[in-house]
C-alpha cells in the first residue's frame, strides 16, 4: 500500500518545519529559492501534485466530498432533475480541486457517518429520497459539513438548498385562475415525500386563496416517474365521467406519462385536458405537445449547494437554507394563454 504522506512527512524529508512547507505551497514568506525547490521536488516525488494547496496539507483535508442519495430512493441517478443538479455541483467543486465518493444506500444505509469518517471526507452532499432513514439524521448532526438538496437539514454543520415548493404550486394555480380554469387535478409524489407534502400544501393554500374548489377525486399520487403518471391518468379516466380542465403533475415525467395515457383513450391535449409539469427537463421541449412546466433552476441549485458546502468546510458564516425561486414556462400543453377576466 502506498504511504499517504502528511505535511509533517514532507517537512521531515526536506529538513524544514511544517510551517515552512505551508508557506512555500501558498507562495508566502521570505523563503530561499533553494529551499523552495527542494520542498517542491519532495512533494512531487512523494506523489503530491504541485498544485495541492498547503492549506489542504496543513489541515489534513482529503479534498474528498461524499455524495449520499438518502433513504428510499425514487429519485436517483437516472432522474434528469437530480442528474443536472449534481452535474452543476460537481463542476463547481471540481474546479476547487475536490474529488467525489458515492455512498450506496443499499450497502451502507445504517452507517453513512462511519463510512464518511473512514474516508475522511471534507463534506457531504445529501440528495433527498422519500423515506429518510435514521442514518441520515446521524450524519446531519455530526461534525462533518453537510448540504442537502431537497431535504431540510438541521444540524449545526448543515445547510440545504431547494426550490420554493409552495411557490411552485402557487404559480400553477395562479395561472389557472388568470385563465378561467376552475377544475384542477393533481398528481402528487409519494405520501411520505417531504417535497410532495410541501407542493400539496402550496396547492391547497393557493386553491383556497383564489376560491377554487378542490375535488378530492382528482387528487392522486405517483412516484415522480412516467409510469406512475400513466397509471394515475388511466385510473382517473376509468373511474370518472368528468375530467379536470387542467392536471398539475409534481414532475414532468409524470405529466408525460399521463399525456400518453390520455392519448391512448382518444383524448387530446390541450383540447380535452391541459397539463402543467414541474422541473423543466429537456424532454419538455421535444414532447408532443410541448409541455408547460415550472422551471427549477437546476444549475443554480447545484452551484449554491457547492458554495454552501465550501463555506461550511472553511468554517465561514453561511445561510442555514436557501430557497430558489421557480418560474412558469408556458408551452403547448396549456394552449394559448386565454387571459380572461373573472
Amino acid at each position: 500500500m502506498t504511504k499517504r504522506y502528511t505535511i509533517q512527512d514532507i517537512a521531515m524529508l526536506a529538513g524544514v518545519s511544517a510551517a515552512t512547507v505551508s508557506k512555500i505551497m501558498n507562495n508566502n514568506g521570505n523563503i530561499s529559492k533553494a529551499t523552495k525547490d527542494k520542498v517542491k521536488a519532495i512533494i512531487e516525488e512523494t506523489g503530491y501534485s504541485p498544485t495541492h494547496s498547503a492549506k489542504s496539507l496543513a489541515s489534513k483535508k482529503s479534498n474528498l466530498i461524499g455524495i449520499v442519495y438518502a433513504g428510499k430512493i425514487n429519485v436517483d441517478f437516472s432522474h434528469p432533475f437530480f442528474n443536472q443538479v449534481l452535474n452543476s455541483f460537481k463542476t463547481q467543486m471540481g474546479l476547487l480541486g475536490y474529488d467525489f465518493i458515492f455512498f450506496s444506500n443499499e450497502q451502507y444505509k445504517n452507517n453513512y457517518l462511519s463510512r464518511c469518517l473512514h474516508y475522511n471526507v471534507d463534506g457531504v452532499l445529501i440528495v433527498a429520497g422519500d423515506v429518510v432513514e435514521d442514518a441520515i439524521g446521524q450524519l446531519d448532526h455530526s461534525t462533518i459539513p453537510c448540504v442537502g438538496i431537497d431535504i431540510e437539514l438541521t444540524g449545526d454543520q448543515s445547510s440545504y438548498v431547494m426550490t420554493n415548493n409552495h411557490k411552485i404550486s402557487h404559480l400553477v394555480v395562479e395561472y389557472a385562475y388568470m385563465n378561467s380554469i376552475d377544475r384542477i387535478g393533481m398528481i402528487g409524489g409519494t405520501h411520505d415525500s417531504r417535497i410532495s407534502m410541501l407542493r400539496e400544501e402550496g396547492f391547497r393554500e393557493a386553491m383556497n386563496k383564489f376560491c377554487l374548489p378542490i375535488d378530492e377525486k382528482w387528487v392522486t399520487y405517483g412516484d415522480y416517474y412516467e409510469d406512475s403518471g400513466y397509471r394515475m391518468m388511466k385510473k382517473m379516466i376509468s373511474q370518472e365521467k368528468e375530467l379536470p380542465e387542467l392536471i398539475y403533475a409534481f414532475s414532468d415525467l409524470m405529466a408525460l406519462g399521463a399525456i400518453r395515457a390520455l392519448r391512448e383513450e382518444g383524448l387530446h391535449v390541450p383540447t380535452d385536458v391541459k397539463f402543467i409539469g414541474c422541473d423543466d427537463i429537456e424532454a419538455c421541449r421535444f414532447a408532443e405537445p410541448k409541455l408547460t412546466t415550472i422551471r427549477q433552476d437546476k444549475e443554480k441549485i447545484g452551484m449554491l449547494a457547492a458554495k454552501l458546502l465550501c463555506n461550511l468546510i472553511d468554517q465561514k458564516n453561511t445561510s442555514r437554507s436557501i430557497l430558489v425561486d421557480p418560474e412558469l414556462t408556458v408551452r403547448e400543453s396549456c394552449g394559448a394563454a386565454l387571459n380572461k377576466s373573472r
